[in-house]
């Protein structure tokens, strides 16, 4: 946890100090993608950017990217990046999935102009895509959602199980799950790099696997679209 004024987010100081810890863990000489896990409102994104690229000029870092930015913030570092000569941001990790398509609106057309792939995380929407969790019903024991009671107020409403009902029907009437769906869908965009789905078991990560495996047909990608549209 970092405590000083230069102990995190962006300064030059700490991202060289991080890097150099990461890799330290890691056992490696070097990291292939290495991301700002947020934007730092404090220091100058020339100076973050700065200093990862001295890490990519010293070899220790392949790739850099960026995590929670918001659209403008992908520009404006994009813009910056060009300006100086420096790296730039390859992807965007931010938090998308059918239930949470916000990033559509700005952040997905500044990746697409600049050429930075999208990361999303929490493309299962906490669990609620896998179908585990039912209308009326409490979250399971074991599920994220029962640890987080404020997350799940939030994501247990009846407009998100709406939009679950009718993806399990969709899946099941093409013999997949609405995991299949929700991660399939993220992936039938050009934009997208990868996607960033959690496991707590051997059994899920073949799950997800194999759902990333999956080429939707174009037809019953924009069926989802519309199926999922949020103003």
């Amino acid at each position: 946890m970092a405590k000083g004024e230069y102990e995190g987010g962006g300064s030059r100081r700490y991202v060289m100090r991080a890097c150099e810890a990461s890799l330290k863990r890691l056992g490696t000489d070097y990291i292939d993608l290495y991301q700002l896990h947020a934007p730092d409102p404090k220091t100058p994104v020339e100076e973050t950017l700065s200093a990862l690229t001295d890490l990519v000029r010293a070899g220790k870092v392949r790739y850099v990217g960026s995590s929670n930015y918001a659209g403008w913030q992908i520009a404006d570092a994009a813009w910056i990046a060009r300006q100086k000569d420096l790296e730039s941001y390859i992807s965007a990790q931010n938090h998308y999935s059918l239930l949470d398509r916000g990033i559509e609106r700005e952040v997905i057309p500044a990746a697409d102009a600049f050429g930075v792939g999208i990361l999303p995380y929490f493309p299962l929407a906490s669990g609620l895509l896998t179908g585990k969790y039912k209308r009326g019903e409490p979250a399971p024991n074991d599920s994220r959602l029962a640890a987080h009671p404020e997350r799940a107020k939030q994501a247990l409403t009846d407009a998100n199980f709406a939009i679950v009902e009718a993806l399990d029907a969709f899946a099941g009437a093409r013999g997949k799950t609405i995991l299949d769906v929700a991660i399939a869908w993220l992936l039938g965009q050009r934009v997208v790099g990868s996607v960033i789905a959690g496991a707590t078991s051997a059994e899920q990560v073949k799950a997800n696997a194999a759902a990333a495996s999956w080429v939707m047909p174009q037809a019953d990608w924009d069926e989802v679209s519309r199926m999922t549209f949020r103003l």
